[in-house]
C-alpha cells in the first residue's frame, strides 16, 4: 500500500535551519508529483512546496519563496525540503502528500518548532 513517511522535524532558533524527508512507498514514485504540505497552531493545512515528477517543476507558497527549497532523488524515493532562515511563522506540522490514481494520501507528519 501507499505509505508516505516524514522525518527531520524538530526545534530550531529563528534564522536556523532544517532538512524534512519524505521517504514514499507503495507506487511508481518517478511518476508522481509530491508535494510538502504544513498545519500551524490554529490553522488550517496549506501548501507550502511541490514537485514534479522528475525534479524540473517546482512551485512554492510566496512565503517561503527564496527560503525552502524542495527537491527529490528518484533512486532512493525520497523527496526532500530544505527550509532556511526560518522564523516563528513556520512553526508548523509538515506533511508530504501524494495523489496516486485519484486517492490522495498523506503522511503522519513532522512538527517543526521554531523559537528562542
Amino acid at each position: 500500500q501507499v505509505q508516505l513517511v516524514e522525518s527531520g522535524g524538530g526545534l530550531v532558533q529563528p534564522g536556523g535551519f532544517l532538512r524534512l524527508s519524505c521517504v514514499a512507498s507503495g507506487f511508481p514514485f518517478s511518476h508522481y508529483t509530491i508535494a510538502w504540505y504544513r498545519q500551524g497552531p490554529g490553522k488550517e493545512r496549506s501548501l507550502v512546496a511541490v514537485i514534479g515528477h522528475d525534479g524540473s517543476i517546482t512551485n512554492y507558497v510566496d512565503s517561503v519563496k527564496g527560503r525552502f527549497t524542495i527537491s527529490r532523488d528518484n533512486a532512493q524515493n525520497t523527496v526532500y525540503l530544505q527550509m532556511n532562515s526560518l522564523n516563528a511563522a513556520d512553526t508548523a506540522v509538515y506533511y508530504c502528500y501524494a495523489r496516486v490514481e485519484n486517492t490522495q494520501y498523506w503522511g503522519q507528519g513532522t512538527q517543526v518548532t521554531v523559537s528562542s
